[in-house]
């Protein structure tokens, strides 16, 4: 038997370490289901929350306890980019955050190295290679796929993946190709009429360290440095 083959046999044979809490953020319901399988089957989480959108990973993240790792999909509306993921990270710097798209451009990976994030892992990896990533996020490592220490320069354009598009910039700036979140708008909209942070927690019934969250994600995505040039450029 194979050396390679015969160490994935003991170590799907070994026992499953329990753990508490994982999010997966991820609008196709099909790929969370089977995820969730995944997580509960192969890395021992005893409880999987999902959400289909930015917004409701950031209801979910901030009504749930014991939460240890958080894996968030690119191509979902209100997250532009790794950057909108950083200050996810800071307002739960106990929660291992990572990217599981189906993006390989090397853009993507070297940013969410950038913004501080836990990991970056393909959704085309095999499904021992996940487990294999996800375990060394959980371990505090950092992951970064293969492709990225390969030195295949064609790799990216042969890989690159429609569902999360490279931002067009406007020439502010700002990206504008994809759409912001509902909860972002309403957000926008309270920094036009010049509430602060804690007003908007309380009109939107949602927790200061939320809004901070949108904020950060608005800045981002309409390139503004404060909140009047939000306010002008939105």
């Amino acid at each position: 038997m194979p050396a390679n083959l015969e160490k994935t046999n003991v170590e799907k044979a070994m026992p499953v370490p329990q753990r508490d809490t994982v999010l997966v953020a991820d609008d196709h319901g099909l790929y969370r289901s089977g995820f969730g399988f995944l997580l509960r089957d192969r890395m021992g989480f005893r409880s999987v929350i999902e959400a289909s959108s930015f917004d409701a990973a950031l209801d979910r993240l901030a009504e749930t306890p014991n939460v240890e790792l958080a894996l968030f999909d690119l191509a979902m509306p209100g997250i532009s980019g790794p950057e909108g993921l950083r200050v996810v990270k800071e307002a739960y710097p106990s929660i291992r955050v990572a990217i599981v798209s189906g993006s390989e451009e090397r853009n993507d990976v070297v940013k969410a190295v950038a913004m501080g994030l836990n990991g970056y892992v393909p959704k085309s990896l095999a499904d021992d290679e996940i487990v294999g990533a996800l375990k060394d996020i959980l371990d505090g490592r950092v992951f970064v796929p293969r492709f990225m220490t390969s030195g295949n320069a064609e790799h990216t354009a042969k890989h690159a993946s429609s569902d999360a598009p490279s931002a067009k910039r406007d020439p502010g700036g700002g990206a504008t190709n994809k759409a912001i979140s509902p909860r972002q708008r309403d957000v926008l909209d309270c920094v036009r009429r010049g509430l602060s942070n804690k007003e908007i927690a309380r009109e939107l019934d949602i927790a200061e360290g939320t809004v901070k969250i949108h904020l950060a994600a608005l800045f981002s995505h309409f390139g503004a440095r404060n909140r009047t040039e939000l306010a002008t450029r939105s």
